[in-house]
């Protein structure tokens, strides 16, 4: 396995070097101390993952946890902070930048294969779900499943395996609207702002499309009429917006796009002008006020 030039002493002498092999390496400096107990190949700036080989191999046996096992798969995660797993049993002196979490078993259900090893997805994700904000949690479970490192019934399954957790109806309602197809926060936030508490038609979710300029994702496809949600990827431009748009006009289909604004900040609002543009396309329906102060149906305002 690529340890990325990090190599602890007892990966040495299990290669055959005693302790003064160790000591001339280091002296003609082919060896730099990392760590207590670590060594690494060379003595200059130390990138993310040479630093989670050192952290690993200095707690070993461990392995990446929670945040950091999300980002050693892919995942854009936020913190500097390095988290591991061990033992449960063990007890381990604090490092700066570490966080321990203690488990039962960890290293018999981890990815050991994988470098640096880690937990599995699904445990790693439901750590930081259930870590942060109602928000962070969506944004977190939809990443992993969004880019098919796991899936809702994956996710469900590790839940299932934890007596003790907080919130886990609301989690569970998360992952079913994620099965559903909601692959982001603003998505998310849509569902559940927006179209299901003032009635509006069930849409498609992330359809599939073949068009002239390739494949594309619907995030909400009522049919004549496709939303966008503007959680554009990096890259990704205003050309990029216009493709689409171009792309569902060839179809017969109008776009409309919606921000953070819209779905966090005016849902009822939105939900009302979305109405009115359904009911202009054809939807017999009538939407439904959330609460006695939505604006739903007080006004006939259309984009």
């Amino acid at each position: 396995m690529d340890t990325y030039g990090v190599v602890a002493r007892w990966q040495l002498r299990e290669q055959g070097l005693r302790d003064h092999d160790i000591r001339r390496l280091l002296r003609r400096r082919e060896l730099f101390v990392a760590a207590p107990g670590v060594y690494i190949r060379h003595n200059g700036p130390r990138d993310w993952t040479e630093r989670a080989w050192i952290a690993v191999l200095a707690a070993w046996p461990a392995v990446l946890a929670g945040p950091s096992a999300l980002r050693a798969d892919g995942v854009d995660v936020r913190g500097e902070r390095l988290h591991l797993a061990v033992d449960h049993q063990r007890r381990l002196s604090p490092r700066d930048g570490i966080v321990i979490h203690r488990r039962r078993d960890v290293i018999g259900r981890a990815r050991l294969h994988l470098s640096p090893p880690r937990v599995a997805v699904e445990e790693a994700a439901l750590d930081v779900a259930l870590a942060g904000a109602p928000l962070d949690a969506v944004a977190v479970l939809a990443k992993v499943c969004g880019a098919r490192l796991t899936t809702p019934a994956r996710l469900r399954t590790e839940l299932e395996r934890r007596p003790r957790v907080r919130d886990r109806p609301w989690l569970l309602g998360v992952l079913g609207d994620i099965d559903n197809g909601t692959h982001s926060v603003l998505e998310h936030g849509y569902l559940v702002r927006v179209e299901r508490p003032h009635g509006l038609p069930a849409a498609q979710r992330q359809r599939v499309v073949a068009t002239g300029s390739g494949r594309r994702y619907r995030d909400v496809d009522y049919g004549p009429i496709l939303v966008e949600l503007d959680g554009r990827q990096h890259g990704e431009t205003k050309a990029d917006d216009l493709t689409r748009d171009l792309d569902a006009a060839v179809s017969g289909q109008a776009t409309i796009r919606l921000g953070w604004k819209h779905v966090f900040g005016e849902a009822c609002a939105t939900a009302d002008r979305v109405a009115a543009l359904l009911q202009r396309f054809g939807w017999t329906g009538r939407p439904d006020r959330c609460g006695q102060r939505c604006v739903v149906g007080r006004n006939a305002a259309i984009w």
